[in-house]
């Protein structure tokens, strides 16, 4: 649970960035300025040094986490599906570094910063998925806990989400937030903003009539309460988001709505990474400590190996 806010809270703070204009208050990377690993007095605002240079040290959280993650399911000699979850968790914290690092040397330019934002959705799906399969044993059957065709439908709902996010990073392009004071409108999706926008919404309606037609056909069958409860939040959750986008529409997109936006973006790709994993459950297995026999047997030793040690000494 804690990979995953760390995973949201970076595109929280990352929005932040752009919504203050600081996204070149470090103007190179990996250092902050020429010649410089962190922020120089005079070289530019101090708030917009201190707000991008904060966000970059914020790389280092979600890094650690991620490495505490896999060393602590590789100690327990979880499964494979679990070990590679976790392991492109870390992968795509370097990879969006650089990402991060590539649209600061291309001066914010609208696709490279969708470039660094999409990944990080990517991750925050991957995440929720490595948070419900690490709760569940590693010895457990693997049981769908809805049909095929609803299966195929979570699918469907996954792929509108994934085109709703892709046209929001094209609305923000030709919107009014640059990332930064000085380039302005230079380097912005040149498409006019109400179209692109009205595109972007039939989009979301889309996915919130899928998420509807799935959380139904769940209720109708019968599904694990526990399926149905996170179908409904992510229904709330959705509409949630629908009325930020409307308020940024109409409102000229009050700065406060892009932090909001941004952090809605992650809780709904979470929410429907949750219920997508949810689809197939691991049952019948043992309450092991670890999650997986191989685990305890190894935490056993250890065990044994410091209490050896301890009468030893």
């Amino acid at each position: 649970m804690v990979l995953l806010v760390c995973q949201a809270g970076i595109t929280v703070t990352g929005s932040i960035v752009r919504v203050t204009g600081s996204g070149l208050g470090c103007v190179t990377w990996p250092n902050c300025q020429p010649g410089s690993l962190v922020p120089v007095a005079g070289a530019a605002p101090w708030v917009h040094q201190a707000i991008e240079y904060g966000n970059r040290l914020l790389t280092f959280v979600v890094a650690a986490a991620a490495l505490l993650v896999f060393i602590a399911v590789l100690r327990a000699s979880r499964r494979r599906e679990i070990l590679v979850l976790s392991f492109i968790q870390g992968l795509g914290v370097i990879v969006q570094a650089i990402l991060g690092g590539i649209s600061v040397h291309l001066e914010l330019r609208w696709w490279s910063v969708a470039m660094h934002f999409l990944p990080s959705m990517l991750l925050i799906w991957l995440a929720a998925i490595l948070w419900v399969r690490i709760a569940e044993p590693d010895d457990g059957t693997p049981v769908a806990t809805y049909p095929g065709p609803l299966r195929h439908l979570a699918v469907l709902s996954a792929a509108s989400l994934a085109i709703v996010l892709g046209t929001g990073t094209m609305v923000t392009g030709a919107g009014v937030h640059s990332g930064d004071t000085g380039v302005g409108m230079e380097g912005r999706l040149d498409v006019d903003l109400a179209a692109i926008a009205n595109i972007h919404a039939h989009f979301m309606y889309l996915y919130l009539g899928l998420t509807v037609g799935l959380v139904m056909a769940l209720v109708t069958i019968g599904a694990a309460r526990r399926a149905r409860r996170i179908g409904w939040i992510l229904i709330a959750f959705i509409i949630v988001q629908a009325a930020i986008g409307i308020i940024q529409f109409n409102f000229g997109v009050p700065r406060w709505t892009v932090p909001v936006h941004v952090a809605l973006s992650g809780t709904v790709v979470a929410i429907t990474g949750v219920l997508f994993a949810h689809g197939r459950d691991r049952v019948n297995g043992h309450t092991w400590l670890t999650g997986s026999p191989a685990g305890d047997d190894l935490r056993r030793e250890r065990i044994s190996s410091r209490a050896s040690g301890g009468s030893h000494g």
